[in-house]
């Protein structure tokens, strides 16, 4: 049972998650079979929540292996909805191709002298405004074609132009032959972009190079190494007051704060080795990270930006995921080794409500400590305080907002649109949990200034990631909730975590 101050908790997530399924139900239905399916896909990927945080606010706590275990069917029910999915998908595809052709063959209502009076005139006022000089421009009207993108329409867009019209192919095959013949035509002064545009058709913008993203100014690079010297001195400063002395006003010290500010960029430096690493396999460049000092926890982690158009949404993901990926695993690991070195005299006595501060390190403490959270203080190895730190270090950048990894994640799975909002809702979460806690409005300020935007869209913007990788961003972002949200009272001592 839930105390009485639970109950409106409980009913809001209820409201909440009914009001969420039933909109997506009312803007899939008019889609038929294809947007129930998407729709079902959604519920597939919210069950797990809904039943472990529903759960939890009504103080019933599902343990490690069964969360896993609901992880485990929901991402087969998902990849098994998604192979229907495209099955169906692609049978609309081939009945609008069909469509398609028989218009092509039957005869026209108009005479053709007619069409093209009617026609060459808009033509000449939609390209006297376009950028493009017109050599370049009758070049990249000459890379469409029927059988890859039939262009209708060319009006301006900034330095470039749009092309409006029919995708005649599969996105990722149309994009990477139209791309390699304007290549061929106009080496690398142009980009083409194959997005989609507000009523939701392709639409294909092609703009010139120097429209890149900018690469770093030497001023630029000394100003981030400035922040990462500054980032070694919080996070010694950090592990002083771990141990309790203030390095700045003891410097004589700052031996003792080695191993655990070691430890900690340790963990910050293999989160941004993550994301070279990926962005380097898919041929990506990034900037230097902005590293962001803290003396609460060492640091916030890093601002990088990307210094190259990316491909498509795939790589966008892989390389959002791997910075938190490795930099997670790494905090897990000394965390629970941690937790398993952990003995009566170890280094740190930490009070019971520390384990309350956390689903995932509580569990994880319960699991690998047992009845000795019910003491007042607790022995703990060092490696569990630098293991908590990471983590929470990997989940405050996995947070859904702007150019955050969260928020790339998201971005990258279920578009810009979505990643607006989550964005939008993320800040308004923070200011409200910035009412007890000063750090969420450091957070929400650093959000609004730095990184609120979303990510410039890829080259190829249409293909979404696989199902595969859908799972992953669930399980990652499931991960960053159960760090960063408390255990209530009644189930921390449901589960022997204080008392004594």
């Amino acid at each position: 049972m839930f105390t009485a101050s639970e109950t409106p908790l409980v009913a809001t997530i209820l409201l909440v998650a009914v009001g969420i399924l039933g909109w997506g139900f009312y803007r899939a239905k008019p889609y038929g079979k294809l947007g129930i399916l998407a729709w079902l896909q959604s519920v597939v990927l919210m069950t797990p929540w809904l039943l472990f945080f529903g759960l939890f606010a009504a103080g019933i706590y599902i343990n490690i292996a069964g969360v896993l275990f609901l992880l485990v069917i929901s991402a087969g029910i998902y990849i098994y909805l998604g192979k229907q999915l495209r099955a169906v998908g692609q049978d609309t595809i081939l009945r609008q191709r069909a469509a398609q052709k028989l218009a092509a063959e039957s005869p026209p209502e108009e005479k053709p002298d007619e069409k093209v009076q009617s026609s060459e005139p808009s033509a000449q006022l939609q390209t006297k405004s376009i950028a493009i000089p017109s050599e370049d421009l009758t070049s990249i009207k000459g890379i469409f074609g029927i059988d890859t993108f039939f262009v209708t329409e060319t009006i301006a867009y900034q330095e470039g132009a749009i092309f409006n019209g029919n995708l005649r192919g599969e996105p990722e095959t149309t994009h990477n032959r139209l791309s390699a013949s304007l290549k061929e035509r106009l080496g690398e002064k142009y980009r083409l972009f194959l997005v989609e545009n507000p009523q939701g058709k392709p639409v294909a913008i092609v703009l010139p190079s120097k429209n890149d993203p900018p690469v770093m100014t030497v001023g630029q690079k000394v100003f981030a190494a400035i922040l990462f010297l500054a980032t070694i001195a919080t996070c010694m400063e950090t592990s002083g007051i771990l141990l309790n002395f203030d390095l700045f006003a003891n410097p004589g010290r700052f031996m003792e704060t080695l191993p655990i500010a070691t430890g900690v960029l340790l963990i910050l430096l293999t989160h941004e080795a993550g994301h070279w690493l990926l962005a380097r396999r898919h041929q990506v460049r990034l900037s230097f990270p902005y590293f962001l000092p803290a003396v609460q926890i060492g640091s916030f982690g890093a601002i990088t930006r990307f210094e190259s158009l990316l491909p498509n949404r795939k790589v966008l993901f892989d390389i959002a995921l791997a910075g938190p990926a490795a930099g997670g695993i790494l905090s897990l690991a000394m965390l629970v080794i941690g937790l398993l070195l952990s003995h009566p005299g170890s280094l740190f006595q930490l009070p019971n409500q520390f384990f309350q501060g956390s689903i995932l390190v509580g569990s994880l403490a319960r699991v690998v400590l047992g009845s000795a959270l019910q003491s007042s203080l607790v022995d703990v190895h060092p490696l569990v305080v630098i293991g908590w730190l990471g983590l929470v270090l990997s989940a405050i950048n996995l947070m859904p907002a702007g150019q955050l990894d969260g928020g790339r994640i998201v971005q990258s799975i279920y578009g810009r649109k979505i990643a607006g909002r989550t964005t939008f809702a993320t800040i308004l979460l923070l200011v409200l949990v910035s009412l007890g806690n000063p750090l969420a409005m450091y957070w929400a300020i650093v959000i609004v200034f730095l990184q609120r935007g979303a990510e410039r869209p890829s080259l190829n913007e249409i293909n979404e990631p696989d199902d595969a990788r859908a799972a992953l961003g669930l399980l990652a972002l499931f991960l960053m909730i159960a760090t960063l949200l408390p255990l209530t009272p009644s189930l921390a001592g449901s589960l022997g975590i204080g008392g004594g």
